[in-house]
């Protein structure tokens, strides 16, 4: 009897393409259920709070992550005190927004804890016995994942229709990752920043545009009814915007694993990777969107 293992054979070690499937499959099915429950629910307090537990949820995971990859760039923070710090943010935003309504008064709030938030991580380092840890990243990482989840908090509760914009949004977003994926596989052959994500080519670019527009056309076209005073024009030029918001996203955050040589940002969503692999970028274009729903939908409306 051979008392010695044999080690595990890198292809043994690896899982399968059909493994990998089934746990995106499953945890796409669990994680976008959840969110349409949020949003579509008729019991409104249920719906309000199954959305700010899963924007907790993804503030947290997504800090932990963002925190990890910079320690392992050589750029640690203030983790606990960071992460607690953005789920109060997730918390007042959320508190503004979905009962007091007074979305300006959001963005107020964010600023003011977003200073005292920075004076506290100067107090904290200043009492701090171990030096390493960085004032900067530490806040960075507030500004990255929650205040940028505050504009999607903005973007649900923004009027009657919010939760269809979300849709929209999110659909926008992610059938462009989809496009770059799917494309960029099968004919892609010219590299488009191979310094940052080498995987990437300019005809998955293309998909990534393509796909984005069709998918907001598409929702558009079967539920016009809750996008009032737009046109199919003004979609499909939101779909662009998203499109091209979301590759500048994912290279943002292709860049922050690069440099910190890591391939996924965790290991919360099995078959997918991190929290930050699946919100790049969603983060990127919120903004996009709420700057688009603020100064173009008043005008676009009769």
């Amino acid at each position: 009897m051979d008392t010695n293992p044999q080690p595990e054979s890198p292809a043994a070690a690896k899982p399968s393409r059909g493994k990998i499937f089934v746990q995106r499959s499953i945890s796409a099915t669990v994680l976008w259920g959840t969110l349409l429950a949020s949003l579509f629910l008729t019991d409104q307090n249920l719906a309000k709070s199954i959305f700010l537990l899963l924007m907790m949820l993804l503030a947290g995971f997504g800090l932990q992550e963002f925190y990890t990859i910079m320690a392992k760039a050589g750029q640690p923070a203030y983790r606990r005190l960071g992460i607690m710090g953005g789920l109060l943010m997730v918390v007042g935003v959320f508190l503004f927004v979905a009962h007091r309504n007074k979305p300006d008064g959001a963005l107020t709030f964010e600023v003011l804890w977003i200073s005292a938030f920075t004076l506290l991580v100067f107090l904290t380092h200043l009492s701090a016995e171990e030096k390493g840890a960085s004032i900067s990243v530490t806040v960075l990482g507030i500004i990255y994942v929650p205040v940028l989840l505050g504009f999607i908090q903005q973007i649900r509760f923004y009027n009657a229709d919010g939760p269809w914009y979300l849709l929209l949004f999110i659909l926008a977003t992610k059938l462009s990752d989809t496009g770059a994926y799917v494309v960029g596989s099968l004919v892609g052959r010219h590299k488009m920043v191979p310094s940052i994500s080498p995987g990437k080519t300019w005809e998955g670019f293309a998909g990534a545009l393509i796909f984005s527009i069709a998918a907001a056309c598409l929702l558009f076209h079967f539920a016009p009814g809750h996008f009032r005073g737009m046109t199919m024009l003004n979609i499909a030029t939101l779909g662009l915007l998203l499109g091209l918001g979301a590759v500048l996203g994912d290279l943002i955050e292709s860049k922050l694993k690069r440099d910190a040589d890591v391939k996924d940002s965790g290991q919360s969503l099995p078959g997918i990777g991190g929290v930050l692999d699946l919100l790049d970028s969603l983060l990127f274009n919120a903004p996009l969107m709420y700057l688009y729903l603020k100064v173009f939908l008043p005008v676009l409306k009769p």
